[in-house]
């Protein structure tokens, strides 16, 4: 089944291996026969500072409302990060902060503490890298922070899932057979549209 894709390198390097990787997916993705629209971190430009909170929303810069028509028309969303002190990069988490406001990604109810989930009917894949040995993670953090706020406190907060993982740890220790090997698993991907 062919579906619409956007993929976000959410990396501030286009020539990262995150940017590699993205471009993998993305070349799967149109030989699949997929619908496709990317967007890279580093080309955008907005103030990625949430100025007074959600009390004053700040107007949209053109690069945020794109995003925000990226979301809506996509099926499949893919997002390409590092971790970095086991969290994503600031810019990434600004562009969250800034574009995925109530009444586009949630709404609260007023009468109860609950609230709307605006972004559903949309699957998610992260991609996601590091140059920390996983076992770290597992043993002081009780897994991946940077992805579980992802799914969780993002993605899933507004109605996206199902959220699938793919995760290359130790990238700077890692050869370059094993990073080929990884790109072409998620070239795969692409194809296949998960």
């Amino acid at each position: 089944m062919k579906k619409k894709i956007y993929i976000l390198l959410g990396h501030p390097d286009n020539k990262s291996y995150c940017g590699a990787l993205a471009r993998a997916y993305e070349a799967g993705a149109r030989e699949g026969g997929h619908e496709v629209r990317f967007m890279s971190l580093q080309d955008m430009n907005f103030n990625a500072n949430l100025e007074h909170g959600y009390n004053a929303i700040q107007e949209l810069e053109p690069d945020l409302r794109t995003f925000q028509e990226n979301i809506r028309w996509a099926e499949h969303i893919v997002l390409v990060y590092p971790l970095w002190w086991a969290l994503f990069p600031a810019k990434l988490k600004g562009l969250f902060d800034r574009a995925l406001l109530p009444g586009f990604g949630y709404r609260f109810h007023k009468t109860d503490p609950f609230w709307d989930k605006l972004l559903r009917g949309r699957s998610a894949r992260l991609i996601v890298t590091t140059n920390t040995p996983s076992i770290y993670y597992w043993a002081f953090f009780a897994g991946l922070p940077g992805v579980r706020v992802m799914k969780k406190a993002i993605l899933d907060f507004c109605g996206i899932g199902p959220i699938r993982v793919s995760v290359l740890s130790r990238v700077l220790r890692t050869s370059q057979e094993r990073r080929e090997r990884f790109m072409g698993r998620i070239k795969k991907l692409g194809v296949a549209g998960k």
